[in-house]
């Protein structure tokens, strides 16, 4: 599969890991070409393609550039698909209007972006219950006992440009003051089965070489602070997420249709 985009391809990307979701018994091999812009860069994408033929994706906008794909794709005879094509054709007939491409569009320099590098810039300086006296900022707060996806799903959400804290509940340790009194933001409960847990607190004194026969990664010990945890989120009326068979691509989905239905019921007169 040959991934070709004029932008940083993160798009073409998605969508061909989406569309090979569907086949989950075929194993891709792809070929990723980022940033190419010239007919140079074409030539050498294209030399690749005929070396080892397969499904071509793009995005591209300039139309020289297209043809010189297209054309030597259907010389090799090899399918070739443009996966915007049919949207912004859709999109020009709804809207009647023509549109105005711009290479890498999506990533201009403007507010949205800046919302972004805010919330991530946000996200680090919160992790792991670091600077609780400003948490009550947050969008989200994603609290859980060790080993719930807590940082890389509070990273994802800022990707999005949601202000995600995270605060770790840990055993024996009191619940911050700071996170029982928040009112504003969206507190997230994550949990996941207590085996799940262990073996991936195993896995990681694995990595770092230390002894992994401890009450961290004792099932019965994690299945305590689970309780522990779940009590929590029931006394403030948090929204609990089990994220054990979960991506993180997907809590994060789950959090933020949560979000959306809490400003959607904050809207209602």
């Amino acid at each position: 599969m040959h991934l070709v985009s004029d932008a940083t391809g993160e798009t073409l990307n998605t969508v061909a890991r989406a569309a090979m979701a569907h086949y989950a018994d075929h194993q891709p091999v792809e070929h990723i070409y980022a940033l190419v812009r010239t007919p140079k860069q074409m030539s050498r994408v294209l030399a690749e393609i005929e070396r080892q033929p397969g499904i071509v994706l793009f995005t591209i906008i300039d139309v020289e550039l297209r043809r010189q794909l297209e054309q030597r794709c259907a010389e090799l005879t090899v399918p070739c698909v443009s996966i915007l094509d049919p949207i912004i054709g859709s999109l020009a007939a709804y809207l009647n209007a023509q549109s105005r491409p711009q290479i890498g569009g999506q990533h201009a320099l403007n507010a949205e972006y800046f919302k972004r590098i805010d919330a991530l810039n946000y996200t680090m300086a919160h992790d792991d219950g670091q600077h609780l006296e400003t948490i009550s900022e947050a969008d989200v707060i994603l609290t859980g006992i060790s080993r719930t996806s807590k940082t890389p799903t509070s990273i994802y959400l800022a990707n999005r440009g949601i202000k995600a804290a995270n605060v770790p509940i840990v055993p024996d340790v009191a619940t911050p003051v700071e996170l029982e009194r928040v009112s504003r933001p969206l507190v997230v409960g994550l949990v996941a089965s207590a085996d799940r847990i262990a073996q991936i607190r195993r896995h990681r004194l694995l990595s770092l070489n230390e002894a992994p026969e401890t009450p961290y990664v004792d099932p019965e010990a994690i299945a305590r602070e689970l309780v522990v945890m779940r009590k929590l989120c029931t006394r403030h009326s948090w929204p609990v997420i089990d994220v054990t068979r979960r991506s993180i691509e997907e809590t994060a989905a789950a959090i933020i249709n949560l979000l959306q239905e809490r400003a959607d019921a904050a809207e209602q007169p």
